[in-house]
């Protein structure tokens, strides 16, 4: 008999709603997958399908805690060992991603251990969006499909029709993505020097650039206790901007920052849905990558070209 053609949609269950918002745009029915848990907390997924011989894609965000990335590597473990034919991580957040390197002495490359992981559990490609840093896709020796959420942002930034339109990093290492929108935009660009006192905690923060008579859109690739982003924008309207936006990719908000957000002096904070939110904001516009996702996996199937997703 000839190998299953059709692709099979399974998800872990801390993204659920994006899996099945991913599937339905894809045209297929989540995969049936059970998870069963001792009163330890130890869990085992378990298919409850066929999967042998199809191409099957696994969608789970890995934010922590370390539950999220344990579960991705277990149903991925169980896949390879139900002999799936192609077994694909589908990470719209790539957790542990911030530890890219070693920035002082005796400290993980965390974003290393956690490709070797999934590619030992039997992961033979992994699609993500907006890495924290772009080099993260050398660690891995399968095919990553890197996607940019710019795709979904840029349009969007459109449709405001905003007049004197700036585009903002919150830190020097946001630069390169902060250009590649002004570009797209064909928009000014300024950009925040920070300095920390330690992890999450900033001590002084500058800017570079006017943003003066200004509506400014700051851009970055996560948003974890807000902080960067409330006080570079309280900083931006001291300076003069007339309004201020945030684009974030992955909203973590952790810790205040749902307090934070709502006492800043952002009008709003534009994020998609990669990873489900704590609770809601008036502040927060929440647009989905569920077609976005859809689309790059049909197209990986069917063996067709993605690059039109690489906007930025």
């Amino acid at each position: 008999m000839p190998f299953a053609t059709e692709a099979k949609i399974f998800t872990c269950s801390q993204s659920r709603e994006l899996a099945e918002s991913i599937a339905n745009a894809y045209g297929v029915k989540l995969g049936n997958v059970i998870t069963s848990t001792y009163s330890d907390g130890e869990f085992q997924p378990s298919y409850e399908e066929s999967i042998r011989g199809t191409r099957i894609f696994i969608i789970g965000s890995t934010h922590p805690g370390p539950q999220n990335l344990m579960e991705m590597l277990l149903m991925i473990d169980a896949a390879k060992r139900a002999s799936a034919r192609h077994i694909t991580a589908v990470m719209p957040y790539f957790g542990w991603a911030r530890q890219d390197r070693k920035d002082k002495p005796r400290v993980p490359i965390a974003a290393k251990l956690v490709a070797k992981m999934l590619e030992a559990a039997g992961a033979t490609r992994i699609i993500t969006m907006d890495l924290h840093a772009d080099q993260i896709q050398g660690f891995f020796e399968k095919p990553v499909d890197h996607l940019f959420a710019s795709t979904i942002f840029l349009p969007y930034l459109n449709s405001l029709n905003l007049d004197n339109l700036t585009i903002a990093s919150p830190d020097m290492g946001g630069s390169k993505r902060a250009y590649a929108y002004s570009k797209a935009l064909q928009s000014d660009v300024v950009i925040c020097y920070k300095q920390r006192a330690k992890a999450n905690v900033i001590s002084h923060m500058e800017l570079i650039g006017d943003v003066t008579g200004k509506n400014v859109v700051l851009v970055d690739d996560m948003v974890d206790t807000a902080g960067t982003l409330t006080k570079a924008a309280d900083l931006m309207m001291e300076r003069g901007a007339i309004s201020v936006r945030a684009i974030c990719t992955h909203p973590i908000l952790s810790g205040n920052a749902y307090e934070r957000l709502e006492n800043s002096a952002l009008e709003e904070l534009i994020v998609t849905d990669s990873i489900p939110l704590r609770q809601e904001s008036s502040k927060l516009r929440v647009l989905t990558c569920a077609n976005l996702f859809a689309e790059v996996m049909y197209n990986v199937h069917n063996n067709e070209s993605i690059s039109n997703k690489f906007v930025i």
